[in-house]
């Protein structure tokens, strides 16, 4: 039996954002008071202390902020998969915003697609997603 990889886990905060992920949305929670978009998701505005809050649809553009190549992966269900890139991107609407996710080839595509030696700080991506509604990165062409 081979072990299952990392799922999302859903509380009441955060089910919103993998319900649209698996619409094929990506949204960030907003204050509905202030307007501040925020993430992780929580119940309390940071800004004005609102419990008002709103999902805003976003254009799913970012930037590579940083990235892991986990040489050996850390759990025994990735080892087939190493070596594989975990990254951090930046939201071009919101550059304080940063999702953890992986750099693939094409939407659905392994976590060990793209070749860890091509990756780049800075690089243009965009969001795709994967099985299960998980959000993936792929090259944004429109540099």
């Amino acid at each position: 039996m081979t072990e299952p990889l990392l799922t999302p886990v859903l509380d009441d905060d955060g089910a919103p954002f993998w319900g649209y992920a698996a619409q094929g949305e990506l949204r960030i929670q907003a204050c509905a008071d202030c307007g501040e978009l925020r993430f992780p998701p929580r119940p309390c505005c940071p800004h004005c202390r609102s419990f008002g809050s709103e999902w805003r649809r976003m254009s799913g553009l970012g930037r590579v902020w940083s990235y892991v190549v986990p040489h050996p992966p850390l759990l025994p269900a990735y080892a087939a998969l190493a070596p594989y890139n975990a990254i951090v991107i930046e939201l071009a609407e919101a550059p304080h915003i940063r999702l953890v996710g992986n750099l693939v080839t094409a939407p659905g595509a392994p976590l060990d697609s793209f070749p860890p030696d091509r990756i780049r700080i800075g690089a243009r991506v965009r969001v795709v997603f994967g099985e299960e509604g998980l959000p993936q990165w792929v090259l944004d062409g429109r540099s």
